[in-house]
């Protein structure tokens, strides 16, 4: 067993809040040690040939950007492009699949004309707009302050007056977010829309009294204040790999395949690499990984430890979605005549995801049962940014699809049953996909260089056993407001920043932050600055 002492700061977990907290940290001259149990870094924030030998790289967990700040691409040099999709989504009306609603963020009047083609009214497309408007008040108040120490909840709430959002406050903070949804919108289609944006790797309803469903809707808005979902150029790995180039220029220590095996007192991190034990140790150690997870490794190394993460209830939250990736030779025929497949796929294509049928999925699952049909959502990467593949399948006009299908909690998943769910899971998608297309989308996919087809499903299961998130929560837990009650502690800049644990030398520095979740790098940046901020205060 080696031990090395020399380092300030002690990373474990290299996703991409970890290699921002290293290049911060490395660039404000502290010596990082970061530890990384996969065989590359990124975390799930990676993009990856899913299939033998064909020259596509899908971003295999994470898809889209939102919540990364301007203000961390310029803080670190990132060389990174993000793609704004011209539509912003296509749903097709399960009752009548030959015509959707298209919302084009370019034609006002278009999209007017397509909620005319569903059967809902002018005075419904005028109370959308304003719908978001109203919400766009609040969250361009509050996305300053996610790069900042925390708010109280009383001064979250005088930036949202000053602001105009009263209204939006009321609706997305104090309320069950579905009391505003159908205050405002009455067609059950027009409804569904907006209410995915809450669910997104939440099990909830629109009306629970816990409020899960809003801060997830309150995140899927708040990124640039403007809640656009952007395509990384070159796939997700290309962020990531930005990230891990800006901390290694500035000197972090970067170890992959290096797995923590304990966190210990006093700054101490046991690993092992290279077929041996190591230890290492630092006035600081920053988990990026989830906090249930770093329970586990702090349980190691003294095992009557209680468990941190039991304090908050949310880091024990299931995650809810099956993901399926696809390999099409080309886009589907739709059912409706009236928009181009181009269009329709163009931004996020949502299926059996009105009001009513996201509601009866949650009550099927909450049941025990796989909903049927399945509320699906898909993203195409590829006509956005065709990079991600090989000149020849672009010239074949090949396409990639991610599907998430919604209300899949884990708790429909075990060990036992987890090779038969994502066979059930898988053709539920298929199905659901199939409802509203003009074609089977089986008979589209290409085959890998064995003859497979090109198509990988992943269940809340396959997702923790792969990078670690726990029972599958893509947010490494539930999601917390991005402010605190007027009488928590925050005394030390660690509570102020949103990324204490009870070991003062300890800090999280992932998804499980409070403002954590998605690809924001925003945990990262906010523990390094807690790290720093403490070491200017007198010893």
């Amino acid at each position: 067993m080696s031990t090395n002492h020399a380092y300030d700061a002690i990373i474990v977990g290299g996703g991409h809040n970890g290699l921002a907290a290293a290049a911060y940290l490395s660039r404000a001259g502290r010596k990082v040690l970061l530890l990384e149990k996969l065989h590359h870094a990124g975390g799930a924030a990676v993009s990856a040939q899913a299939f033998d030998g064909v020259g596509a790289r899908l971003s295999r967990y994470s898809n889209l950007v939102s919540l990364l700040p301007q203000q961390i691409i310029d803080d670190l040099g990132l060389r990174i492009t993000l793609a704004r999709r011209r539509y912003s989504s296509y749903t097709p009306d399960p009752a009548h699949p030959g015509r959707a609603l298209l919302v084009d963020n370019e034609d006002a009047s278009s999209t007017a004309a397509s909620f005319a083609a569903v059967g809902a009214s002018e005075d419904e497309f005028r109370a959308f707009n304003d719908f978001y408007a109203s919400c766009g008040k609040l969250t361009r108040a509050l996305w300053p302050t996610m790069t900042a120490p925390l708010p109280t909840r009383s001064s979250a709430r005088q930036l949202a007056l000053e602001a105009g959002a009263a209204d939006a406050w009321e609706a997305m903070i104090e309320r069950p977010i579905g009391d505003a949804i159908t205050g405002a919108l009455k067609h059950d289609l027009v409804r569904g829309v907006v209410l995915t944006d809450a669910l997104i790797g939440t099990f909830a309803r629109a009306d629970d009294a816990d409020l899960q469903q809003n801060i997830c809707f309150l995140y899927h808005l708040i990124g640039g204040g403007t809640g656009d979902w952007d395509v990384p150029v070159g796939g997700m790995g290309a962020v990531s790999g930005e990230l891990e180039r800006s901390a290694r220029e500035a000197g972090a220590t970067i170890l992959v395949s290096a797995e923590v095996t304990s966190v210990q007192p006093g700054g101490v991190v046991g690993y092992r690499h290279s077929g041996a034990d190591h230890t290492a140790s630092a006035p600081w150690v920053l988990s990026n990984v989830a906090p249930v997870v770093l329970d586990r490794l702090r349980a190691a190394a003294v095992p009557a430890l209680p468990p941190h993460a039991t304090r908050n209830p949310n880091h024990l939250r299931e995650g809810a979605q099956v993901k399926v990736n696809l390999l099409l030779k080309r886009l589907p025929r739709l059912l409706d005549g009236s928009v181009s497949p181009a269009a329709a796929f163009g931004g996020t294509f949502h299926i059996n995801e009105t009001w009513s049928q996201l509601d009866g999925a949650y009550l099927s699952a909450a049941a025990g049962n796989v909903p049927e049909p399945l509320p699906c959502e898909i993203y195409c990467h590829s006509l956005t940014d065709p990079s991600i593949l090989a000149p020849e399948l672009q010239a074949a006009g090949a396409q990639t699809l991610t599907v998430f299908g919604l209300h899949v909690p884990d708790r429909l998943i075990s060990a036992e049953n987890n090779e038969a769910r994502r066979t059930e899971l898988q053709a539920a998608v298929l199905r659901s996909l199939d409802s509203v297309l003009a074609e089977p989308v089986e008979e589209l996919l290409l085959t890998d260089r064995d003859g497979r087809p090109c198509i990988e499903t992943k269940t809340t299961l396959d997702i923790e056993r792969a990078v670690g998130m726990p029972r599958g929560n893509i947010f490494h837990g539930g999601l917390d407001w991005p402010f605190v009650d007027d009488d928590a502690p925050l005394d030390t800049p660690a509570q102020r920043w949103g990324v204490a644990t009870d070991d003062p030398q300890l800090l999280l520095c992932g998804s499980g932050a409070r403002r954590g979740g998605a690809v924001s790098a925003i945990g990262g940046h906010n523990a390094a600055m807690a790290v720093l901020e403490s070491d200017q205060l007198p010893a």
